[in-house]
């Protein structure tokens, strides 16, 4: 796969032009690049405005010599690179070239000469490339740092989910991130570590679930070389990748019991040693922990270590369910419908009156994440600059008011709601009775009964 993903154009400037030509033949044979020969330098100038990637310049022009070309294209364009090509190998004129800032390379006419440019070219557009990598990582981080613009929302709901971000960004203090699946949780958890003063260190995020518990330990302490089956070298693990950065643990609560012992320890003695060694290593990591459960039901029911518990909690930060966040539906279907026409260079798309209606209405079990992909396919389905009612369609069962509109029994809804919430929670008695705010008695005799 290519490296680089846009063309690149060089300015050949060369009076001779036979030598032009040859030069040229073989530049093409990459398919990546855009030629543009000049007789003299007056026209190499005049065409300056259309930016090249790199200037290659024949030493002895009608109009200029190298010395006086290199000066004048560094009035306005200092930035060029330019590749000198002399017919002359005067030391001198090498060094006295060399001197100058935008000069990369000098090379003497030969029958090396086009092999020596070729690589010089790409030299010069590797550097090209990492600067705009650096100046993307720049602007990717300014933008992460103002996480209020990260992360879409208006309501009060979400503005104390701001005031609680900030208080982390604040403080190096342990976070733990609670909320419904489709909530936003790793956003919240990148916004956090973007803005606080370990932003330019990594961020590292694991998603525990993903992981076999045999596999876990080493992933996320190492393990050196020879330490079981196929360990055939030495591997750092993610709590040493993360070091003076930020580490994000995904749905702790999944965390098998007796790795949650050895997570402590490395917690309380800031050390990891790897699955295999004995020797221990110091590590500066910013612990940032995220579950879609209830934590301390976890705790109670034997599940999760209390201890663990506490020394994770730190500053806890309740995510909201998009329901609870009505009024950011709207703002947050424009913002996922301008992203996506953006992204697929479409023209702008507006939801009708009788669309907007039909969103806000919607439960939204799958939270953002669901509202995202729904609007996505929406600007899809529309033929028209206006997304209708009818290029909406969800993927869940029903919304809120059709719900209601299906006639039925007071026991047949709560049945019904019962066994949804039951569903979404991976049947968590405790934590669906807290959501319901009913006695976990009274949910267990209707399990037993089979009324749900």
């Amino acid at each position: 796969m290519n490296k680089f993903e846009n063309n690149f154009t060089i300015f050949l400037v060369e009076d001779d032009l036979w030598y032009s030509e040859i030069l040229e033949y073989h530049l093409l044979l990459n398919p990546d690049y855009i030629i543009k020969k000049f007789k003299t330098g007056e026209e190499c100038i005049k065409a300056l405005h259309l930016n090249p990637g790199a200037i290659c310049l024949d030493y002895s022009l009608p109009d200029y010599n190298g010395k006086e070309m290199t000066k004048r294209i560094k009035r306005t364009h200092a930035h060029v690179p330019i590749i000198v090509i002399s017919g002359q190998d005067d030391v001198q004129v090498a060094i006295d070239m060399l001197q100058e800032e935008n000069v990369q390379d000098y090379l003497v006419k030969d029958d090396d000469t086009k092999d020596r440019l070729w690589k010089s070219l790409i030299r010069i557009r590797e550097k090209a490339v990492l600067k705009n990598e650096v100046v993307h990582l720049k602007e990717e981080l300014e933008k992460k740092y103002d996480f209020q613009k990260t992360i879409i929302g208006n309501s009060e709901s979400i503005k104390k989910v701001f005031s609680m971000m900030q208080k982390a960004c604040d403080n190096n203090i342990t976070v733990s991130i609670t909320g419904e699946t489709g909530t936003g949780k790793e956003l919240v958890a990148k916004s956090v570590h973007y803005g606080s003063n370990r932003s330019r260190k990594s961020f590292v995020a694991v998603n525990v679930t993903a992981i076999p518990k045999e596999l876990i330990e080493s992933e996320l302490f190492g393990h050196e070389k020879g330490a079981f089956t196929g360990a055939q070298s030495r591997r750092i693990g993610k709590f040493e990748e993360a070091h003076q950065g930020t580490i994000f643990l995904d749905e702790i609560a999944d965390m098998d019991v007796a790795m949650q012992g050895k997570l402590l320890r490395v917690l309380q003695e800031r050390e990891v040693i790897r699955v295999g060694g004995n020797k221990s290593s110091k590590i500066d990591v910013r612990i940032i922990v995220a579950t879609h459960k209830d934590l301390l039901s976890e705790v109670k029911a034997g599940r999760f270590r209390e201890d663990l518990f506490y020394r994770l909690l730190g500053l806890p930060i309740s995510l909201p369910a998009l329901r609870e966040r009505k009024d950011d539906i709207l703002i947050l279907a424009k913002h996922f419908a301008d992203a996506f026409c953006k992204e697929n260079k479409k023209p702008k798309k507006t939801f009708s009156p009788e669309a907007r209606k039909k969103l806000s209405n919607f439960y939204f079990p799958g939270n953002i994440r669901e509202l995202k992909a729904m609007v996505e396919l929406s600007v899809v389905m529309a033929d028209t600059e206006t997304i209708e009612v009818d290029n909406i369609t969800f993927n869940t069962s029903a919304s809120a008011s059709d719900f209601l509109r299906e006639e039925n029994t007071l026991k047949g809804y709560n049945s019904a709601i019962i066994a949804f919430h039951l569903e979404k929670y991976n049947n968590d008695v405790a934590l669906v009775a807290k959501k319901l705010d009913i006695g976990k008695s009274t949910l267990y005799k209707m399990i037993q009964k089979g009324t749900v």
